[in-house]
């Protein structure tokens, strides 16, 4: 399978354009788009939250586990 690895940036309309290819017109050829894993995902970010803890090292639910039946 020869293949070609091409970095974009996707368009506002929602469109991605591809030149300097190295397959021919008429070619058949499979595109698949992936979200950079290197990217930020600002929808789901935690960033400057806060956390806190209480009680970070006692069960969840003392009650759900066999063990302390």
């Amino acid at each position: 399978m020869d293949s070609h690895r091409i970095e974009t940036t996707l368009e506002q309309d929602g469109t991605i354009t591809l030149s300097g290819l190295r397959f021919h017109a008429g070619d058949a050829v499979e595109v698949i788009v992936m979200r950079n894993a290197a990217s930020p995902r600002q929808a789901y970010s935690l960033r400057g939250t806060a956390v806190t803890y209480e009680d970070p090292f006692e069960p969840v639910a003392p009650e759900e586990w066999q063990s302390a039946k």
